[in-house]
């Protein structure tokens, strides 16, 4: 890539400044050049031809020279988080496609998941979900902490079963999982790569 795509140089080009998913694509950008996410490639794991398609919807006022070179190094757990949002996806728009790869780029952070993303609070995350994958959304029932939602949804499809409660209401980590985002992990707790 020929310069870091900060935050504020994508919203400078933005094409709608108060487009929810070009704010939350802007900011997973930015965290993955900053290497606050450790995302597959600067590009959030897309293929050249679909993160100029990106680009050129949401930021079209960057010269393709500034962006160019990057390509998708996806694998593992990444691929695996991009393919539950596929699956879940509301619409074949391109949005569902560029916003499941940003997702699952975050979602490589240790921070907050709306905060790897650059939103300014966990609604404004659980707005893009509820538009963009609603069936996913609509899982969460009881609105877990979004980024241990979709690893628990990941663990489920591998029938890994982490908890030994016979219900999460009965486990020991349930405020872990279901508390205010703002709250910490009890000292030792924290998974790795989880914020604490």
């Amino acid at each position: 890539m020929s310069r870091d795509l900060s935050y504020d140089l994508l919203m400078q080009a933005c094409r709608d400044h108060e487009d929810p998913i070009a704010r939350a694509l802007a900011g997973a950008l930015d965290a993955a050049a900053r290497g606050v996410i450790q995302a597959p490639s600067p590009t959030l794991g897309l293929d050249g031809e679909r993160f100029r398609a990106l680009m050129k919807r949401h930021f079209p006022i960057l010269d393709e020279a500034d962006y160019t070179g990057c390509e998708a190094l996806p694998e593992g757990e990444f691929d695996d988080l991009v393919q539950l949002f596929l699956a879940h996806r509301s619409h074949d728009g391109p949005e569902a496609d560029w916003l499941a790869y940003a997702i699952a780029s975050a979602c490589m952070g240790g921070d907050h998941l709306y905060q790897d993303m650059g939103l300014p609070n966990r609604q404004a995350l659980s707005d893009l979900l509820n538009q963009h994958f609603t069936a996913l959304f609509a899982k969460n029932v009881g609105n877990m902490k979004w980024k241990k939602f979709f690893y628990k949804q990941l663990c489920d499809r591998a029938e890994v079963h982490v908890c030994q409660a016979p219900s999460c209401q009965a486990c020991n980590d349930y405020m872990n999982c279901f508390g205010p985002e703002d709250a910490t992990f009890p000292t030792g707790l924290a998974p790795a790569g989880m914020p604490a």
